[in-house]
């Protein structure tokens, strides 16, 4: 079939509420660059179909920074390599809550809270609990927190707490997921994962490009998460970090990230996916393209160990695109 007629029949299939098999997902990676155009305005007029012109964004704090047992091949916070993050913080409560302040200021519907580690212990669950309630009950925000692999009995105490998204990319397939970490293991992160929809908390979980993985790489991933059904996938673009294992990697193609946004779209039409991570980096001055290509989410202000852009250029590419943004209210408990 003709690539033009392909994915146009593709576009309808998904606005019809069809799914994409995985042979369908297949041909469209194989889409040519003369046609991406094509693909992105089938990613944007599936979005705009389910979602509307709405658009949304997170903010984090990095609350416990460095010292990571970890050995993340991507992350500048490992014990085991030497990068510019030379000293392990911990962020006290009022700090953290003056960030979920300038976070709502700047028109952020959920707050991530992120930790550092293989996962929390009980004692900083405990140490984190009473702000998490604090944030969750000022109720301008979402409460997130991402603070690594939990048990069942942890993902329970932190729905107890108050959280209501929980951050854990899974970042690659189960076949890659080796050749980037190797202190812990696909099935520890997908455990953590049910244990957290078992306790109500909404997932949060997608992936990291640019690592060296291969498409189908990336559409294993894909399908592992909609199997699991997160609620929101963050796309995170390989930012290359001296001292770490991927510091030389070469950068992921622009064509390749916008792609990687539109596949995400027609496998996920309804939920959130989120443009995260290194789209300074990779997309460059064509960022504000990103729900062209059938984004509805994305990250403001900076990362953990890196700056993002001023948040005023973000709300400006939201305004400049006539989408609303999404806001967020609870009204908390008498």
């Amino acid at each position: 079939m003709d690539e033009t007629v392909f994915i146009e029949a593709l576009t309808k299939q998904v606005l019809a509420n069809g799914e994409i098999s995985r042979d369908q997902a297949e041909s469209l990676v194989l889409v040519g660059e003369s046609n991406l155009p094509l693909l992105l305005d089938g990613a944007r007029r599936i979005r705009e179909h389910y979602l509307g012109n709405r658009a949304s964004c997170c903010s984090i704090v990095a609350a416990k920074v460095g010292s990571c047992s970890e050995d993340c091949a991507f992350c500048s916070q490992s014990s085991h390599y030497n990068t510019h993050v030379a000293e392990s913080r911990k962020l006290d409560h009022e700090a953290v809550y003056s960030a979920a302040d300038n976070a709502a200021a700047n028109g952020a519907a959920c707050f991530g809270i992120v930790n550092s580690g293989y996962g929390p212990e009980n004692e900083e669950i405990a140490y984190w609990g009473p702000l998490i309630r604090r944030v969750r009950q000022a109720g301008r925000l979402r409460v997130c927190a991402s603070l690594g692999v939990v048990s069942e009995e942890q993902a329970r105490r932190l729905a107890a707490w108050g959280v209501q998204r929980y951050n854990l990319n899974l970042q690659t397939s189960r076949r890659f997921f080796g050749n980037i970490i190797t202190t812990h293991t696909y099935d520890d992160r997908l455990a953590s994962l049910r244990h957290l929809k078992a306790a109500g908390i909404s997932l949060c979980s997608g992936g990291l490009f640019g690592m060296g993985e291969t498409w189908s790489d990336r559409l294993n991933l894909a399908f592992e998460l909609r199997s699991l059904g997160v609620d929101v996938i963050p796309i995170n673009l390989l930012i290359p970090i001296a001292g770490t294992p991927l510091g030389d990697q070469r950068q992921l193609d622009v064509n390749d990230g916008f792609k990687i946004i539109a596949l995400f779209r027609f496998l996920f039409p309804r939920k959130d996916v989120k443009v995260a991570g290194g789209r300074e980096l990779c997309l460059g001055d064509r960022q504000n393209d990103i729900f062209a290509a059938g984004a509805s989410s994305f990250l403001i202000g900076n990362y953990l160990t890196t700056c993002g852009r001023d948040p005023q250029e973000d709300l400006h590419m939201v305004r400049s695109q006539d989408l609303v943004m999404d806001t967020y209210s609870e009204v908390p408990d008498s």
